[in-house]
């Protein structure tokens, strides 16, 4: 059995229309969709070939109303949910919504004592990533906190699921830690500028030809505000908004003919994002 304690396990996709985002997300990431919804939750699951990689839901009107903007959420497995929490809440960190029992499993939506949203989820029903598909195309293949101070909010996150430092990288940032959840390298984390309003967890879809993926962003209505920018293996990344709001990342092969390539938009790292999402609060309620 392999112990997904302490990794992300689920991505929830928030958003204002959900018809328009499976279509966004089916042109971009080649994801599949399937109905999951119950008598009292409109539910659907984004998937990789035949296996279920995350979530999608509409935000409520009262959550609207409170601010909440579309977003994504990555869900972080755990043994046990209510003594997690607890932790969390020890640790400085807040509870948005407390440990609970839904439709993927028992969960709780958090935020680490930065500000920092995220979830966590016990028995989750829908597939969880084995060994070696972190890499396919479809999947989650990164994830990665712009924290306001990254040292302390590694402390904090070692605290909670033993998070460890494997290395740190010199580009293109000047100081960016690279963490390994139970042994297995899975994101990175650095002290974002002051340009960005708020911290916040980005997650990186993997697709097998960005520079095509990118056309198709930007087709489809959505933008890219940073990148390609080119990784080792002609590989390359990019940050892009949905055309509801939310923020993501791509990250795959560079197209071998690089005359056809998406013509660089690079705003910088630094991006605040046009300051469209960055600022909302995360605001959901409890789901059965």
């Amino acid at each position: 059995m392999v112990d997904h304690h302490g990794r992300f396990v689920w991505y929830e996709l928030l958003t204002t229309d959900g018809a328009a985002a499976k279509t966004f997300y089916g042109s971009v990431v080649g994801w599949g969709a399937q109905n999951a919804s119950t008598p009292d939750l409109a539910y659907t699951l984004f998937t990789a070939g035949e296996a279920p990689v995350g979530g999608l839901m509409e935000l409520p009107q009262d959550a609207l109303n409170r601010g909440a903007m579309p977003r994504w959420v990555g869900y972080v497995a755990v043994d046990d949910v209510d003594a997690s929490a607890e932790r969390i809440k020890r640790l400085g960190g807040a509870v948005y919504v407390p440990p609970t029992d839904s439709n993927i499993g028992r969960i709780a939506v958090v935020t680490d004592p930065q500000t920092a949203t995220f979830a966590l989820v016990e028995g989750l029903r829908h597939g969880q990533v084995e060994s070696g598909e972190i890499r396919e195309a479809g999947r989650v293949g990164w994830h990665e906190l712009l924290a306001a101070d990254w040292s302390k909010a590694f402390v904090f996150y070692g605290e909670v699921f033993d998070w460890r430092e494997t290395y740190a990288n010199t580009s293109p940032l000047p100081s960016y830690h690279v963490f390994a959840a139970g042994g297995r390298t899975i994101g990175g984390m650095f002290t974002k500028l002051p340009k960005v309003p708020v911290p916040f967890w980005l997650y990186y879809f993997n697709v097998g030809d960005i520079d095509m993926a990118l056309r198709r962003v930007q087709e489809a209505g959505g933008q890219v505000v940073f990148g390609p920018h080119d990784l080792p293996g002609d590989n390359g990344i990019a940050r892009c908004i949905d055309p509801q709001g939310a923020m993501f990342a791509l990250q795959g092969p560079r197209t071998k003919d690089r005359t056809k390539r998406l013509a660089n938009p690079d705003i910088g790292w630094s991006s605040d994002w046009g300051e469209m999402s960055s600022r909302g609060r995360l605001v959901v309620k409890p789901r059965s």
